[in-house]
Formats: C-alpha cells, structure tokens, sequence
C-alpha cells in the first residue's frame, strides 16, 4: 500500500507541475526530468539528487522529480517507479539500475516513447540509454588495492567482502581490487573473497561478523560501498578490532568520516555523486535539446586517508553540500 501511494503522489505531483498553479490555465514550460536512484536512504544517493537539483536551478525551466525504491534490492519497486513516469509523461529519465538485465524492457519502452534515458552509477545491456554517467570503478578498486597494498607493507592476509552478486557495479570494483592485489602484491594472501554482504547495514555487519569469527589470522578488510562499509566497521567496533585491522572502504558519510578521523577506517574510495546528477541532468537536456554530449562521462575517484582528508578537495568529496535539498 505503502508503495502504491508513494506512485500515486509521483503522479499527482507531475500532474501539478504541469498544470501550473495560475488562473490563465496555460500550461508553464518546463522540461521535467524524472531522477530515480538505486535507493534513497543512504548519503551517496543524497548526493546524486543534490547535484540533479543544482543542474535545474542553474539551467532554469527545469524540474526534477525524485524518487526511488527504500532498498537498493527492490528491483519491482523501480520498476513500477520507472513504468510510472513514462506513463506520465516525463521529457526525460536519469536512473542508477539495480543490475544490468532488470530495467531493459523499460528503459527501452522509455526510448520508444521518445523519453530519453541517461544512466547514473551503474551501468545497463543494451543501447536503450543515451548515455552513461558513472565512475570508472575498475579503477575505483584498483586505487583501493594500491592503498591497501601500501598500508600492509605488501604482506599479510586479507578479506574481501562482495556486496551482492548481482552487483555488476561494485563486482567491477572487486575485480579492480583482486587484480592489483594479485599483480602488485603477490605475498599478500586473499583468505575470502566469496562472501556478501547484502544491501543493507545490518546484513553487512552480520556478514563481517561472521567473517572475523573464522578468520581470526585476517589482518585487513575491504568492502566495495557505503553499506558494506559501515557494517563491517560496526562489527569491528563491537569486537574492539577497529584500527588493529587495516580497513579500506568505498564511499563516504558522516559515520564513515568520523571513524577514519580515528583511524578506524584507513582509506575511502571517494566517488563524485554529486557531479554524477549534475551531469546526468545536464547530458539529458543536451539531448533534448539535440546539442552535442559525452555517450559516457568519467565522474572521477580518488582515495581519502587519515593523511589527506584535511585538503579542501578531499573534504569537498566526503562531505558534499547537500543544503540545496532543503530550500
């Protein structure tokens, strides 16, 4: 019920923004763009739809309407989210897809209808998009993997958590990390790379958990975002092992931040999701518009330590400005 009404709002509010609130009935024109994340509840997600809310404001004529599923595994919900504005009517679709099989139906009945798709994060089979946003994530893992390799002296034994497998997205990144640990760090001794973490906090901490009781030789640990992340720092809180295991992440939120000012946490792998909505809104209007854009645009990624994340250019990428969500 929850979720039909949350559908219900999505399309009473396109249907305001449309009609206007004037008594000349004309309609104001405007380009509506329908922005849907993967989830909604954590700050990575936040981020996306403050740089999509900074695009409209500085272009103009432009509205975003959000939203998204609570879970990041709830593929029906984003479906019926996406079948709804196509419905509606939108100008245009950004979307970060849960896998890259589950949205081609569609995102390709999107095209049909003449709505445009741009994908944020995560990528999507198939040439139904008109463009890709996202990190290069082989990368992402790979930076990940030189910090870690670092940090051990380039010796000892290490866990690697996975997200999901159905995680086309973070799974490259632990590819980028498995091949640099591989290929640059041969005495370092991957003891579990096969366990997930789920999509959620606490089904990540149980899974770290899990992991610390049976490898209690494991002298380091890396996970591949924000969720994964946060669990795992949790269960190495609670067993009083936060800061005597190397501990290399992905993403960042104020929690995060915290811990590595601590030296719990020994390195972020540092996306740009607020430059990921501010290009995906700005690549859909070019494509309306029929401009020249980028087919696929590198959003960027860098590492945060204890050691820089004091620079101004590492704060402004931990701790993105997000006040815009609520003017």
């Amino acid at each position: 019920m929850k979720k039909l009404l949350c559908l219900v709002f999505v399309v009473l509010s396109f249907a305001v923004i449309n009609t206007g609130c004037g008594d000349t009935g004309e309609k104001e024109d405007k380009i509506t763009i329908a922005v849907i994340p993967m989830g909604t509840t954590h700050e990575f997600w936040k981020s996306i739809h403050a740089g999509a809310v900074t695009a409209s404001r500085e272009l103009g004529g432009v509205d975003i309407i959000w939203n998204g599923p609570l879970k990041e595994d709830d593929r029906d919900e984003q479906i019926q989210i996406v079948e709804t504005f196509i419905s509606a009517g939108v100008d245009a679709i950004v979307i970060s897809p849960m896998d890259d099989r589950t949205l081609m139906r569609p995102i390709r009945e999107a095209k049909n209808r003449g709505i445009p798709t741009i994908l944020v994060n995560s990528g999507l089979q198939g040439d139904y998009h008109a463009a890709y946003v996202a990190t290069d994530n082989f990368n992402g893992g790979a930076l990940g993997a030189e910090r870690m390799g670092e940090l051990m002296n380039g010796i000892g034994k290490l866990i690697i958590v996975r997200l999901s497998e159905a995680d086309v997205t973070t799974n490259i990144r632990v590819d980028g990390f498995k091949t640099t640990i591989t290929s640059k760090f041969p005495e370092i001794e991957i003891i579990s790379d096969n366990q997930y973490a789920g999509v959620t906090t606490e089904t990540a901490y149980q899974t770290c958990e899990n992991l610390l009781n049976r490898f209690t030789e494991a002298g380091a640990i890396f996970t591949p975002n924000e969720s994964s992340t946060f669990g795992c720092l949790r269960a190495l809180q609670d067993r009083g092992l936060a800061g005597k295991i190397f501990f290399v992440g992905f993403d960042s939120s104020v929690k995060l931040i915290e811990a590595m000012k601590k030296n719990e946490i020994h390195g972020l792998v540092i996306q740009n999701p607020f430059k990921m909505g501010y290009d995906g809104v700005i690549t859909a209007i070019s494509h309306l518009n029929g401009d020249p854009y980028d087919k696929r645009i590198d959003t960027g990624v860098t590492i945060a330590t204890p050691e820089n994340m004091h620079y101004p250019e590492i704060m402004k990428l931990l701790s993105p400005d997000l006040s815009i969500l609520n003017e």
